[in-house]
């Protein structure tokens, strides 16, 4: 039989609190037993001195003890005096405000306790009282003339419970018993609804969980605390939250991925059924536009294994101490022609005699530097300007591209470095690429340490700053 938690709960309470009560239990009914014996004693030693006092004026009145072996009674009736003398003082001390008991003896009846004195001679011969009984005495001499008569001696208290003492401690047993009982069922009425509570939060986490396991990530729990298990819910939340994110982003990445493969396979099939149907005559044009189409798919899938490869962190550097001046320039080389197809002025902000000695992989800084170049060829309007930057800052190398118009809404600047993200206003498939290429930059960035933000550019284009650590201090 499968127990739940809410039940297990409700057990451990309850035998906790079970087991606490049964100690307590233990220690009342031995404090009870102990201190009872003890009040027991600590007043039948006040009828010992009184009644020692009585035996030592018989003895000297009479010369001998004959008196009291052939008439025991008269012991019973000194004691019974001693008690009642005794009694007299205990009440005369609770009128002082001291806290004092009447005794614990009935008064003289047919139905007498067993007396707790032994009386012996000198020679420790038993007068009144069981011999069986004087190992556990405690003897006081009696003395006469200067001389010990005889002794008396004082039972342990457990030899002389009459029927009221045993009724008393009776009672006190029966009454902690019912009073340990009664605690015990409170525990279990309300350790259920105790146990409920705690665990609710719990089943609420195994329940959230279960829905998440199962891909539902809109999934969230109440928080019902603020302490450790409200702590455990919030942070359930956030991870649902964001495994919900990211799923979102999965889907929506597996579906722009489709329409960017979708687009230039499109008009790759259009063409080769145009020219298969005889629609379109083969010729260097046809075969150019081809082989464009291709190009552009080929930079679309290379763009994306580069991505995934620096996703997984199996894209490889090779670091070592490179000059970024000098790969700043041998990246900008390359595209002189373009730029000038375009009308586009480059210029160079370079302190001359500059030492940026950075530790990097040089391929990948060329990539880097390569797909900025390209983002502003692609999307600067043609006359414009690119301008390049580099400088110092808190021992940082600082690398701005910023070029002219168009430029990018505030709120999107953020969005430039996500996977297939464009700017409607100012990027379009006829001219731009897949929207990876700044995606493949920052990831390139964040491997070397260093940061990649977007800001809106005072030559009304955009502002793209690179920091990458120095090694050693740049100058």
């Amino acid at each position: 039989m499968k127990i739940g938690i809410t039940h297990r709960m409700f057990l451990s309470i309850l035998a906790a609190t079970s087991l606490a009560l049964l100690c307590m239990f233990i220690i009342m009914q031995w404090s009870i037993n102990r201190e009872f014996l003890q009040y027991l004693n600590s007043f039948e030693q006040g009828r010992l001195e009184l009644l020692a006092g009585k035996l030592e004026q018989a003895y000297a009145e009479n010369g001998s003890w004959d008196f009291l072996r052939e008439n025991p009674r008269l012991f019973y009736i000194m004691a019974e005096q001693s008690g009642d003398a005794a009694t007299a003082e205990r009440q005369k001390d609770l009128n002082q405000g001291i806290d004092a008991s009447p005794s614990p003896f009935p008064p003289p009846g047919p139905h007498r306790p067993r007396l707790p004195f032994i009386v012996t001679d000198a020679d420790r011969n038993p007068i009144v009282g069981n011999p069986a009984d004087a190992e556990e005495a405690n003897f006081r001499p009696i003395v006469h003339g200067g001389k010990t008569v005889g002794y008396i001696g004082l039972m342990s208290p457990k030899h002389f419970l009459g029927p009221l003492q045993q009724e008393f401690l009776k009672r006190q047993k029966s009454a902690l018993i019912l009073s340990v009982i009664g605690m015990i069922l409170v525990a279990a009425i309300l350790s259920l609804p105790l146990s409920s509570r705690m665990v609710r939060p719990i089943k609420a986490m195994a329940s959230g969980t279960h829905d998440l396991a199962s891909g539902r990530y809109s999934v969230r729990v109440p928080v019902y605390s603020s302490d450790e298990l409200g702590q455990l819910a919030r942070d359930f939340n956030t991870m649902a939250l964001t495994l919900e994110k990211n799923e979102n982003a999965r889907r929506q990445w597996v579906a722009d991925i489709s329409h960017e493969l979708r687009t230039p396979l499109s008009v790759l099939l259009g063409e080769i059924e145009a020219l298969l149907e005889g629609i379109r005559n083969t010729t260097p044009e046809s075969i150019r536009s081809l082989h464009a189409e291709a190009l552009r798919l080929h930079r679309l899938v290379d763009d994306l294994y580069q991505l995934s490869l620096s996703d997984l962190g199996t894209l490889t550097y090779r670091k070592e101490d490179i000059d970024l001046v000098e790969v700043l320039d041998n990246s900008i080389e390359p595209y002189f022609e373009d730029l000038a197809r375009k009308h586009i002025s480059l210029t160079k902000d370079i302190p001359p005699g500059s030492n940026f000695i950075v530790f990097a992989d040089e391929e990948r800084m060329y990539q880097l530097f390569a797909n900025l170049i390209d983002n502003s060829l692609k999307y600067t309007d043609t006359g414009g300007e690119l301008v390049m930057r580099l400088t110092c800052r808190n021992n940082q190398a600082v690398i701005d591209f910023e070029d002219t118009a168009p430029g990018v809404p505030a709120e999107e600047l953020d969005k430039l470095f996500d996977r297939l993200y464009r700017v409607e206003a100012s990027r379009s498939r006829a001219t731009g690429g897949a929207g990876l290429g700044l995606a493949i930059c920052r990831n390139i960035v964040e491997a070397h340490a260093g940061t990649i933000f977007a800001h809106p550019s005072l030559l009304g284009g955009v502002l793209i700053r690179v920091t990458i650590p120095v090694a050693g201090v740049c100058s």
